[in-house]
């Protein structure tokens, strides 16, 4: 099949959510777009997101919260090509989805809360912009010929295009279809791909100092340490039977990850539980020492009383021991396992488990204004594919929504 019309003819690999965003407005520009797609719906991810609610933005930006080994400057570059006022406006007019805020989470959600309605509602708009469907189509080779871009499955010619945007994800949740065959593609181009690994991903313990706290959950402040370098998140947090898990963790779980597979020894997982800074536990408890308040009774108002009793045997204070009886060394013990609280970490969950993939094409091989090769003319990258992803909360959402945009509309330009 050959796309050829008056129009610029553009070919966009991968109906995931930077790939229908992309064709969306590759056609809404004037282009004759077709989609392909490895399975026979697409955006699979996008229906599991949100616990099936699909958190699609955030309530605000913080540019803070995406994270790179690339340029930094151009990852902003890019950021701000779609400002977040504008995003959520072309869902609310133009793909027709009823937006609904989230304050406690600063997360926005589609009004019905569910998340097929985001998916139906966006592959809607792109066939409804004309884009054509190429579904349970498997890309195993694409090359520039003749000033246009040949995509081939199995040795067969399955499209000619004068543009094409990869748009095929990373590894991460690989029943959605998203296997990493896009980043192979192109290192057979010759592209540096900055090296992969799990990204938002549980943590893995095998200490027995947390064992028998499955299921326990509260807001903590986290702080990964490897050498001079502090990472923190805060947010939910929550004991698996394995290890951590939660928004917090989520957060700072790649540093983890590269410390790991790099076999660094130095580095750390601090906790500061419920997110109670070190001068608000000293005050709480010189107050309590002027009663008759022992440690649990202190301690078990802030946290779980079963996190609690675990601190407490940790720093080797008697629970029923009252505050105004504590040694100097007994509240210094004390205090530090409530706010530098160590985290023993053995490990970490693998792509079926993360919600991203970290690594990717190097953002030095695309230029921030177009999203186009700076190796090729007429190829263009988005998504998940890049070196590049954000926090929990809407940002990796976000990042496919702005690369797909500004992909698919360069694509499309004469």
């Amino acid at each position: 099949m050959r796309v050829s019309s008056s129009a610029r003819s553009v070919a966009v690999i991968g109906a995931g959510a930077a790939g229908v965003m992309s064709a969306i407005h590759a056609a809404g520009a004037g282009a004759d777009v077709a989609l392909v797609e490895r399975t026979d719906d697409g955006c699979r991810k996008i229906l599991i997101s949100g616990g099936g609610r699909c958190n699609l933005l955030p309530l605000s930006l913080d540019e803070k919260k995406f994270f790179t080994n690339s340029s930094r400057n151009t990852l902003k570059k890019i950021v701000r090509s779609w400002p977040l006022p504008a995003v959520r406006k072309f869902f609310e007019c133009e793909a027709g989805i009823l937006l609904a805020d989230e304050l406690e989470t600063e997360k926005v959600f589609p009004a019905s809360g569910r998340a097929a309605v985001v998916r139906n509602k966006l592959m809607s708009l792109a066939k409804a912009r004309g884009v054509r469907m190429i579904m349970n189509a498997c890309v195993t080779r694409i090359l520039p010929e003749g000033g246009k871009w040949i995509i081939e499955e199995n040795g067969k010619i399955i499209l000619e295009a004068d543009a094409l945007v990869i748009a095929t994800g990373g590894l991460a949740a690989p029943k959605t279809g998203s296997d990493g065959s896009g980043l192979a593609l192109l290192e057979e181009l010759g592209y540096e791909i900055v090296p992969t690994f799990p990204a938002l991903t549980p943590l893995l313990s095998d200490s027995p100092i947390y064992s028998g706290l499955a299921g326990i959950s509260l807001n903590a402040a986290i702080t990964a340490i490897c050498g001079k370098k502090r990472t923190f998140a805060v947010g939910g947090f929550l004991f698996t039977h394995r290890g951590y898990s939660g928004p917090a963790v989520l957060e700072i779980s790649h540093e983890a990850v590269k410390a790991i597979q790099n076999s660094e020894k130095n580095f750390r997982l601090l906790a500061d539980w419920n997110s109670i800074s070190e001068e608000e536990w000293r005050e709480s408890v010189e107050f309590g020492r002027k009663s008759n308040l022992t440690v649990a009774g202190l301690i078990s108002r802030k946290i779980p009383s079963r996190l609690a009793e675990r601190l407490m045997k940790i720093a080797c204070v008697n629970p029923s021991r009252l505050l105004a009886h504590l040694t100097r060394a007994e509240r210094e013990r004390l205090i530090d396992c409530l706010v530098r609280c160590e985290l023993p970490v053995s490990g970490y969950l693998g792509y079926d488990s993360a919600e991203v993939t970290a690594g990717g094409v190097a953002l030095s091989e695309i230029n921030p204004k177009t999203m186009e090769s700076r190796r090729h003319r007429g190829l263009y990258f988005c998504g998940e594919l890049l070196d590049a992803f954000g926090a929990v909360g809407g940002y990796n959402f976000f990042w496919a929504w702005a690369t797909g945009r500004l992909a698919g509309m360069s694509a499309a330009k004469k």
